[in-house]
């Protein structure tokens, strides 16, 4: 009888605890019309501030400048893009070593003065130097075009023939100075370059026989600009960024020093991340500056910013991207300085 009462005891107990769980369950659910009107408010209420916020003077002029640098440099991506998968598909490897050198300390000098005759940006030489990598040119060539097509070209040395009236010195100690700091870390790379460095994307292209070279045309070209293209948008936000958050109060600071004016300047050119056709005339704006600075500004900005970095980092690798652009911005800045110094 005890265990029958004892029994019975414990279901009534686990009755009555079950009666409580199935009590308790439901009252989560006697705050469901909070919960519907939260959930129909909050993002409505997110969207309206920042939407607020999007629209305030400040991120207006974010957007202004994060869409001028990326619609600034796109037909140049363009190009460049377009003429990669021209090269892969239409030129045979047999011309890259009829025309370049054999020796690679040769060789680099062909290929920066090759930039000379080639227009374009730092956005378009990227994709055209990887694919240049990819049909067997040694990589010290390719990254001496990488860096003097954006910057010597005649589209760029005509733009500061133009910012600069009057001013023929201006136009060849940018010549000198930007062809002097791709040449110098072409022959760089083969001194103390590592291929473990170098991991670049890559595909062993060409024209395969049987394929339809227009095919492959599309598809190199479709592959490099989205790929290329991703990183140019990264690169413009970055650049929009700086703009916005630095006052004019600050560039005036440093106007008065000759040392400090050439490197705030060359460090302004990297996070601008202007286009080498368009730099002379923000370089000629910059009135406060001495003519050395500018200079700085100008053989700098091509060579290395920030969407450059990005493309390079994305397209040969991180470990490719900081040591060479950090070798770039020294050598740049040492020969801007030496140029100026003698014809400014």
């Amino acid at each position: 009888m005890q265990r029958t009462e004892e029994r019975a005891g414990e279901a009534e107990a686990a009755d009555a605890g079950g009666a409580v769980e199935d009590d308790a369950a439901p009252g989560w659910l006697r705050f469901w019309p909070l919960l519907l009107l939260g959930a129909a408010t909050v993002p409505g209420a997110v969207l309206y501030l920042g939407g607020r916020w999007l629209e305030t003077p400040v991120m207006q002029a974010w957007r202004t400048i994060c869409l001028a640098v990326t619609v600034q440099a796109l037909p140049f991506l363009l190009l460049g893009t377009a003429l990669s998968g021209a090269i892969n598909a239409f030129v045979p490897a047999r011309v890259f070593n009829r025309v370049l050198p054999r020796r690679p300390v040769l060789a680099v000098p062909v290929a920066g003065a090759a930039g000379v005759v080639l227009p374009g940006c730092e956005c378009a030489s990227v994709p055209v130097a990887n694919r240049l990598i990819g049909r067997g040119v040694t990589p010290a060539a390719a990254f001496a075009f990488l860096l003097s097509a954006p910057a010597i070209n005649p589209v760029v040395l005509t733009a500061t023939a133009v910012a600069f009236p009057g001013n023929p010195a201006m136009v060849a100690a940018r010549l000198l100075a930007s062809l002097g700091t791709a040449l110098a870390m072409g022959w760089l790379w083969l001194w103390l370059g590592r291929a473990e460095w170098l991991k670049p994307a890559v595909r062993r292209g060409g024209h395969r026989a049987g394929g339809s070279r227009w095919r492959e045309f599309r598809a190199g070209f479709q592959h490099d600009f989205l790929h290329a293209g991703g990183f140019l948008v990264v690169g413009a936000m970055a650049a929009a960024t700086f703009n916005v958050a630095v006052p004019r109060s600050v560039l005036d600071a440093f106007s008065g020093s000759p040392w400090l004016s050439v490197l705030f300047l060359a460090g302004l050119a990297i996070v601008l991340a202007l286009c080498s056709e368009a730099d002379a005339f923000v370089a000629a704006s910059l009135t406060g500056f001495s003519p050395t600075a500018r200079l700085a500004f100008m053989v700098v900005g091509p060579v290395v910013d920030m969407k450059l970095i990005a493309l390079q980092a994305g397209t040969f690798g991180r470990a490719f991207a900081i040591r060479f652009s950090a070798a770039t911005v020294v050598v740049a800045v040492l020969l801007s300085v030496l140029v100026g110094g003698a014809l400014l």
